[in-house]
């Protein structure tokens, strides 16, 4: 499979939600459509991640923008961790690893000597036609949201 690169489009892979529903990426073509990938819910950086989405949700709204979180993690998973931290950007879950693979972001990582798979921390911004334009790899959360939300005002 080709890893989708800036340049390329959303492409059409469903998620699960929450809620029991399935939605697909590309129903966000028509907006701008910011895509996070996370290794873990509650988790120390997972967390603060979805916490400083969650605090500037409403701004990127402002601006036309969405937001979505996936990670492996269970949609019932997903709503303890909503629920436990007040969290109000949307999270799905990657239950079939396409997203994933189609962003390149299921990476062997090594901890404490050990290698695993597992999923690197990645941000991936698209226009409101559905094309990648700025992709944040490895990301570092503190001030990371931050810096999405000025690409975002920038691209609007």
């Amino acid at each position: 499979m080709t890893i989708i690169e800036e340049g390329g489009t959303l492409p059409a892979i469903e998620l699960a939600t929450p809620s029991g529903d399935r939605l697909n990426l590309r129903d966000y073509v028509g907006k701008i459509f910011v895509l996070y990938f996370y290794p873990k819910d509650d988790t120390s950086g997972c967390t603060r991640e979805a916490q400083d989405f969650s605090s500037h949700y409403a701004e990127f709204q402002a601006l036309g923008a969405a937001v979505l979180g996936v990670s492996r993690d269970t949609p019932a998973k997903h709503q303890k961790f909503i629920d436990k931290y007040d969290l109000t950007v949307p999270l799905a879950t990657d239950d079939s690893d396409a997203a994933m693979q189609a962003f390149g972001v299921w990476v062997e990582k090594k901890l404490y000597g050990k290698t695993y798979m597992g999923i690197d921390r990645s941000t991936f911004l698209f226009d409101a036609a559905g094309i990648l334009v700025r992709d944040w790899r490895k990301v570092k959360v503190p001030g990371h949201v931050i810096d999405v939300l000025e690409a975002v005002r920038a691209l609007g």
